[in-house]
């Protein structure tokens, strides 16, 4: 998130007339006083100014926020490492000048800008008003701007990005992160995640152009330009029309006696979540009525995250049971990922990790493609794909059916980008994933889709369902066909960056300089792949094959017992997490087995490799 980059904030400008004993910050508040046109976010400053609270002003003002995970993405309020107003102007200031100096044809082709539903009383930011200061600065570059006139899901906006040809898009959005966050996702025209170089050079461009220009204020112009366009209607349509390419069942589903309870997390997924499952022939599922409206304050869940579990999804289940409904399918706020939860026999609910869904969309995606395919179709020129902290139950299908898998580099973006090369390249891909509850199935959007997901996971129970089998039922089959694949993710708070780096250090200078462990406990590691420096045992040349990312840590170490477990830091919050996953072949079904071998794996690496008590890390609590 935000890092501190001294001088950048156009220090040649006019030194301004404050005196707090620090030139830097002095220039810097005059700057934000001059420029901030926003008198909630001005007055923020001001008080600070007043009480003489220089170090929360410096925090506030001497560094910017960097692109992270596809964009920028931090708290609401004042100053240049937050989202408001002023830095939505200079980020899309940046976005101008790269775009203007990457297409010749940018004035032709356009920008897509979309918001979802957070705001901020406090410092009058919400995601529209953030989306309309988009769009006012290139429409004052007599840019055209696709700008959505109501809230939109994520996916929405790369998918107009590639239908409307637009060079890029924005989306103001936090997912799923707190609600005092914002965030300022990009996409490129390939309708994927931008990646490195990009994310590098529009941060460059930002800090050459940080004051705002005339007229990047002119919110007005959202409502007077000719060249603002509302992408709305036909890109809802074109969308749930692509959605009949990933519909095999729909005279079933119309019949179907099942019945879903969807809730959309006081998100934007309700209106169109239900449109989705009028398209595959379903009667509307039934929305949690206290999550159905957009509510910035996330008013009835103490994080706004499906993926957290039952805890969240308290209401969704009490409802599901008093309507006598077996599944419950919830998305997050801005409704690009998907939970699922399924009532069981002993009246109990199966909460559906990322993987176990996965496990599900692999072999559901396949089966529907080899019933429905030409009979020259080639299993060999079908792929899937998983970031590579995500279970690797698709390459054990993938290995007995003949298509292929790959992997990625965690997040979408690397997803989204080896997509749009298969595709380019003749192959189909059928379905992708991140275990993070982050889904895409088929290939019309580039980037996870909570809404088909879910319409998809409707589709795939109705089926199951006229052969007397549940979800939970067929995750089974898959594991005895494929292999079980038994996974567990979680994480540990660390507001100490240094504390970080040491413990990544420590693992590769373990016993040694330059040398990892051998052992984590008694559990022998057979290879070690090191994402932050390129290396990896495995390969003959030491080499990883998956490019390195030298700005954040991620090491996986592959055990002698079939296990694969990865250390890796969060992109977007203060976190390590770790990822651990039990591989067994089809012969071993003893799953208590295998689960008492993963937990004693995992306990073994906490205390060996992450050492929580020493470090002061702080365990993940629901």
């Amino acid at each position: 998130m935000a890092e501190n980059t001294e001088g950048d904030l156009n220090s040649n400008l006019l030194y301004a007339p404050y005196h707090t004993g620090d030139p830097q910050l002095d220039t810097a508040i005059g700057q934000w006083l001059r420029w901030d046109k926003n008198p909630k976010t001005k007055e923020q400053i001001e008080n600070l100014l007043r009480n003489g609270m220089n170090k929360e002003l410096r925090d506030r003002l001497c560094c910017r926020m960097t692109f992270g995970t596809a964009g920028l993405r931090s708290a609401m309020g004042a100053g240049f490492c937050y989202i408001n107003d002023l830095t939505v102007i200079q980020s899309t200031q940046g976005m101008y000048k790269y775009l203007e100096r990457c297409f010749s044809d940018f004035k032709q082709r356009g920008f897509v800008v979309g918001y979802d539903t957070r705001g901020q009383v406090t410092s009058s930011c919400s995601s529209q008003r953030l989306a309309k200061l988009t769009a006012a600065v290139l429409l004052a570059k007599d840019v055209p701007v696709y700008l959505f006139s109501r809230y939109v899901p994520t996916p929405f906006v790369p998918y107009a990005v590639q239908k409307l040809k637009a060079v890029a898009g924005v989306m103001i959005t936090a997912s799923h992160n707190r609600k005092e966050d914002n965030g300022y996702k990009v996409y490129w025209e390939t309708g994927a995640q931008i990646t490195s170089p990009h994310d590098k050079e529009i941060l460059k461009c930002i800090e050459e152009c940080v004051e705002p220009w005339n007229g990047s204020w002119n919110d007005n112009l959202v409502d007077t330009s000719p060249l603002k366009r509302d992408p709305l209607q036909d890109i809802c349509r074109r969308y749930m029309e692509d959605l009949k390419k990933i519909c095999f069942y729909r005279e079933l589903n119309s019949k179907t006696t099942l019945k879903f309870v969807h809730t959309s997390f006081h998100g934007v997924g309700h209106d169109y979540v239900q449109l989705a499952f009028k398209v595959f022939g379903f009667k509307p599922p039934i929305p949690v009525p206290e999550q159905k409206d957009p509510d910035p304050d996330f008013s009835t869940v103490k994080c706004p995250n499906p993926e957290e579990g039952e805890s969240v999804l308290e209401l969704s289940l009490r409802l599901a049971e008093k309507e006598n409904a077996r599944i419950v399918l919830a998305t997050d706020p801005d409704a690009d990922r998907l939970a699922a939860a399924e009532l069981q026999e002993n009246g109990c609910w199966k909460v559906f990790t990322g993987n176990e869904l996965a496990a599900l969309f692999g072999w559901w995606m396949f089966d529907c493609w080899k019933k429905n395919q030409s009979r020259n179709a080639d299993v060999k020129n079908v792929y899937m794909l998983a970031t590579t902290v995500s279970s690797k139950i698709l390459k054990a299908i993938a290995l007995k059916e003949g298509f292929h898998f790959e992997e990625t580099l965690p997040g979408f973006k690397w997803i989204g980008s080896r997509i749009k090369d298969l595709l380019e390249n003749g192959k189909e891909v059928l379905f992708a994933f991140e275990e993070s509850i982050g889904f895409l199935c088929g290939t019309s959007v580039l980037d996870k889709d909570g809404v088909s997901a879910a319409v998809v996971v409707a589709e795939m129970a109705s089926y199951l369902e006229t052969m007397n089998i549940t979800l939970k039922q067929q995750l089974i089959k898959v594991y005895e066909k494929y292999g079980y694949h038994i996974s567990k993710t979680s994480y540990f708070l660390c507001y100490e960056p240094p504390t970080i780096k040491n413990i990544f250090e420590r693992l590769r200078n373990f016993d040694a300089p330059k040398e990892y462990p051998k052992f984590c406990g008694t559990f022998a590691i057979l290879y070690v792949r090191d994402i932050t420096t390129g290396y990896d045992s495995s390969q003959p040349n030491k080499k990883s094959v998956l490019p390195v990312s030298k700005n954040s840590q991620m090491i996986t170490f592959t055990f002698q017992n079939g296990c694969v477990a990865t250390l890796r830091t969060s992109g977007t919050e203060p976190k390590i997490k770790y990822y651990a996953e039990m591989c067994a072949s089809p012969d071993q079904s003893d799953t208590a087995l295998l689960e008492e071998e993963l937990k004693k794996l995992i306990d073994a690496l906490i205390e060996n490799f992450l050492q929580p008590s020493k470090n002061g890390l702080i365990w993940r609590s629901v």
